[in-house]
């Protein structure tokens, strides 16, 4: 048994898709969430910055003697993940790989859609996982920055009409394209699910990256016998780089429990 946290760091709010499924999944476990709301989005950034960004994270993290890390930031996986993984002494997870093998197992028509910020259509890291997995399915990448903006700010209705036109303009081309299965390549995307589904069509399948990631950590963490003691009650500590505000609002919609008093502001430079 290991009672030390699961550790889980995001640009913003996106990375809370992954830390809900964690919760549900590992009720038991501690986890430490940081939300680099000060620097939010990474996905403009070059990677440098995205690499620099990403290691001051997973340090402030790490200080914590955590037991695992999840990036739960599309962006730093596809250019940071390689720096960051083997560095400490712990598994460390990426959003990328698991959610591209759950695609090929639901795409019939072997065609599929990623959509993610554009550092991380740039990378082209989903087009590479999925064809190192079924080399000859057929992927179409676009690039959706203003997706992260809106779900920062809370704009996350179905019929916010302004939500509504800018996907409508991100995804037409991919609709021409007949994809049946279409990666959320950006944790922050589930939270326009219902948007993204009543553009691209509610007969395309959407795959959450940073749920399926969470599956595979909760599958680990129980195999390894790395799990909390039976029978202890989990807690959940935020921590943010911009005002406190803002964020418990967001994150009590999300979570579905009043987060204040559990949020924490703090620096990284």
């Amino acid at each position: 048994m290991d009672s030390r946290a699961i550790g889980v760091f995001d640009s913003g709010l996106g990375g809370l898709t992954t830390v809900k499924k964690l919760a549900q999944l590992l009720p038991g476990e501690d986890i430490i969430y940081l939300g680099d709301t000060g620097r939010v989005p990474y996905g403009s950034r070059s990677k440098e910055t995205i690499v620099k960004y990403s290691r001051q994270a997973a340090d402030f993290l790490a200080g914590f003697d955590i037991k695992a890390m999840v990036i739960a930031c599309n962006t730093a996986c596809s250019s940071a993940f390689d720096m960051i993984d083997g560095y400490y002494n712990m598994p460390v997870y990426e959003v990328v790989t698991t959610p591209a093998k759950t695609a090929v197992l639901c795409t019939k028509n072997g065609k599929i859609g990623v959509i993610g910020t554009a550092a991380t259509i740039r990378s082209g890291a989903y087009e590479a996982a999925i064809k190192k997995i079924a080399p000859d399915t057929l992927v179409y990448s676009v690039a959706c920055p203003l997706f992260v903006p809106f779900v920062e700010n809370g704009r996350i209705a179905v019929d916010d009409i302004a939500v509504l036109t800018i996907a409508g303009d991100y995804l037409s081309d991919l609709c021409e394209t007949g994809v049946d299965t279409l990666i959320m390549g950006c944790t922050h995307y589930p939270l326009l699910r219902g948007v993204i589904s009543k553009v691209i069509g509610k007969n395309v399948t959407l795959v959450d990256s940073g749920a399926e990631t969470a599956k595979l950590v909760a599958s680990d963490i129980n195999v390894k016998v790395i799990k909390a003691p039976d029978g202890a009650k989990g807690t959940i500590k935020y921590y943010v780089t911009d005002s406190i505000d803002g964020f418990s609002a967001l994150a009590s919609r999300y979570m579905e429990s009043d987060v204040q008093g559990m949020v924490e502001q703090i620096m990284l430079e």
